[in-house]
């Protein structure tokens, strides 16, 4: 992160391909679950809840489990990618991942269209559950799995699904990481004939 900028500037991603993996990406390259506002910006933005839902209760206690689930993902889907084991992680996963889900409901909007909302207001052990089930989900799941990917931009951990076509995606973002190696690539050139 460049000197003064403010964490706030770096815009919640969801581009990885799941919402698990989109909870991992929240801090990189700064901390972005740093409020419960963005916390609910983020839980609207993966789909888990409709905007301006409700969260009684919403508060430091959700941040800190929320990180503490994006920390438990990382350690699994890194040490997955790696053939190693991460045990500790993948049972807090499977703990949380015990609790139902908040239950969604399909209601009419006033003109008339179908529009998602919740039976009720969710709780952080329900939302929690979510992203806990997309993780299990994903990482037991052979064709998922083999699509795993981790950014081959510099300093990038961000681990994503390669959905393109032909398998060839390098990036976690064409715009973010692949944008920084292309003008690295040309900085590269420019030196060349310089020299």
């Amino acid at each position: 992160m460049a000197l003064g900028m403010d964490p706030a500037t770096y815009e919640l991603r969801f581009d990885s391909g799941r919402s698990c993996l989109d909870l991992v990406a929240t801090n990189h390259p700064a901390e972005r679950l740093d409020t419960v506002d963005r916390l609910r910006a983020w839980l609207a933005g993966a789909g888990l809840i409709p905007d301006r839902t409700a969260l009684p209760g919403a508060g430091a206690l959700w941040l800190v489990a929320f990180r503490e689930l994006r920390s438990n993902i990382s350690q699994l889907v890194l040490a997955e990618l790696e053939g190693r084991y991460a045990e500790a992680a993948l049972a807090r996963i499977n703990t949380l991942a015990a609790t139902a889900p908040p239950v969604p409901l399909a209601v009419r909007h006033p003109d008339g269209s179908l529009v998602r909302a919740l039976d009720g207001d969710p709780g952080c052990a329900a939302l929690l559950a979510a992203v806990a089930r997309d993780a299990v989900d994903l990482l037991t799941d052979p064709a998922a799995r083999a699509l795993l990917r981790q950014c081959e931009g510099d300093n990038c951990p961000i681990v994503y699904l390669d959905t393109s076509r032909g398998r060839r995606r390098r990036w976690c973002s064409s715009e973010v990481c692949g944008n920084r190696e292309r003008v690295a690539r040309h900085r590269r050139r420019a030196a060349l004939a310089r020299a």
